[in-house]
């Protein structure tokens, strides 16, 4: 099943995608996270409402924790000349850089541009609170495409990642994936970012470092996580600052991630200030 968030009318819902198009309302999606597993059971048992997926938005609830894994795929941790650490590297994203898929991205003033990060983003669906790897792999709900859009500039200037990693619109997400149709990522999902038509990463998440349940299991010996948290598991190498001449994402780019089983998300990147989604023109004659 897929699932999306549908903003109207200043609320915010949990809806299943349809193959058509189309989304069926779920729940609230405050609601949908107190028993996530409970709302998806539910969900399979009926038709329901149809609706067109418009506004769509993250289908992380605002109270989530977004943890993203740096430097876990061997390649990419090798291209940046940086040793596999003993453990992972872990660090923070607020709910509020997050967009779905097709809202645009704006470079950050100051920033010469953005770099991509194509990645798979994992959900978790029960509390977890000291639990082994096996108990957290089980209890992850879906999977995603993300794109870990960084602000280089801002990243370097301290020893801390979070300014770079936290501008406007910076983490665009695609539909939510349950795991029962994705399976296991140490079997192996082709990870694959474009610019303008062009493959910049080609990775496989059996390259991964640390895998989805040892990364959960290791965060929960220290924070209790709840369900709608998203583990970000890292980036292929293929990153843009690496490269010479550094290459990176200008407005007027289109940067999309496509992952086996998830989907293609797409990204335009815009200048600071641009909407996130642009009045068509059809929009712009209505009175």
């Amino acid at each position: 099943m897929k699932l999306v968030g549908i903003s109207t009318g200043g609320a915010t819902t949990i809806a299943r995608l349809n193959d058509d198009g189309t989304a069926t309302p779920i729940a609230d999606r405050d609601v949908f996270w107190t028993d996530p597993r409970g709302w998806l059971a539910r969900a399979g048992r009926g038709a329901g409402e149809v609706v067109p997926p418009e506004h769509l938005v993250p289908v992380v609830p605002p109270s989530a924790r977004v943890i993203c894994v740096g430097l876990n795929y061997r390649a990419h941790a090798a291209e940046g000349a940086f040793q596999v650490p003993e453990f992972p590297t872990l660090f923070g994203r607020w709910t509020a850089s997050l967009t779905a898929g097709g809202a645009s991205a704006p470079v950050p003033a100051g920033e010469a541009g953005l770099d991509w990060e194509g990645e798979v983003a994992a959900y978790v669906g029960a509390t977890l609170r000291d639990v082994d790897a096996d108990t957290a792999r089980a209890a992850v709900l879906g999977y995603s495409t993300f794109n870990d859009l960084t602000a280089r500039r801002a990243q370097k200037l301290t020893t801390q990642w979070t300014l770079g990693k936290n501008a406007d619109r910076s983490g665009p997400t695609g539909p939510l994936v349950t795991s029962d149709e994705v399976g296991d990522l140490r079997d192996g999902l082709s990870v694959t970012t474009r610019v303008n038509g062009t493959v910049v990463q080609d990775g496989n998440t059996r390259d991964m470092i640390f895998e989805v349940g040892e990364v959960l299991s290791l965060i929960s010996r220290t924070l209790t996580l709840n369900p709608g948290d998203v583990i970000a598991t890292g980036t292929p190498e293929g990153v843009g600052y690496v490269r010479t001449p550094p290459w990176l994402l200008r407005p007027g780019d289109v940067v999309e991630v496509a992952v086996d089983r998830l989907g293609v998300l797409r990204t335009p990147i815009v200048t600071a200030g641009a909407p996130a989604h642009p009045r068509t023109e059809l929009e712009e004659a209505r009175p």
